[in-house]
């Protein structure tokens, strides 16, 4: 079985991560590699942030890596936070701030169209792989559910009637942005 760095320090991506490829690799994250500093995110896009920290793992590890990067894309507010998801209540990544910042955002608006866009990026033995998942859904009124983390309390994917957040991670996992990339990439392993 091969062995692969996730880049993240994220314990709930790698929760997820790892029921999707248990079995198929030996998933190790960035503190199994002892890699403790801050990860490039300066493209301007999720594909290039996400293909960024995977070369820099690579590079600076010399390891077999992916990283993965995801925006809330609002079509009301011009596809944002996106990119700037993580960040977009400020510098200090709360996500209560960012649900909060994107809830008054949409105060009054009837378009509630939104989607959930995951790019995965693999860099392995020199090469570089894209595997993109991507959910639609609305922007919920107010925060609905415990569970999960980010935005998920006030996202609800269309066909179902409650948000990410009131969702057990096996039912999110069959269904996510995260999921559907990281199926993909469990695909490319077989």
């Amino acid at each position: 079985m091969i062995e692969i760095v996730f880049a993240t320090n994220n314990k709930n991506k790698i929760a997820e991560v790892s029921k999707v490829l248990e079995g198929k690799v030996k998933l190790l994250s960035l503190a199994d590699i002892n890699c403790i500093a801050e990860l490039p995110e300066t493209t301007g896009t999720i594909e290039g942030n996400a293909l960024q920290k995977a070369k820099h793992v690579a590079a600076n590890f010399n390891v077999n890596c992916f990283a993965d990067d995801t925006g809330l894309e609002i079509e009301t507010l011009n596809g944002k936070p996106g990119v700037d998801s993580a960040f977009y209540a400020g510098s200090q990544k709360n996500a209560d701030d960012n649900m909060q910042k994107v809830l008054t955002e949409m105060l009054g608006n009837s378009n509630r169209n939104a989607q959930f866009k995951t790019i995965i990026a693999l860099v392995q033995n020199g090469n570089e792989y894209l595997f993109e998942g991507i959910i639609h859904g609305k922007i919920l009124n107010q925060k609905q559910g415990t569970s999960g983390f980010g935005y998920d309390p006030i996202f609800m994917p269309n066909g179902y009637n409650k948000s990410f957040a009131e969702m057990s991670l096996a039912e999110k996992n069959n269904i996510s942005h995260r999921a559907i990339a990281v199926k993909k990439l469990a695909q490319f392993f077989e």
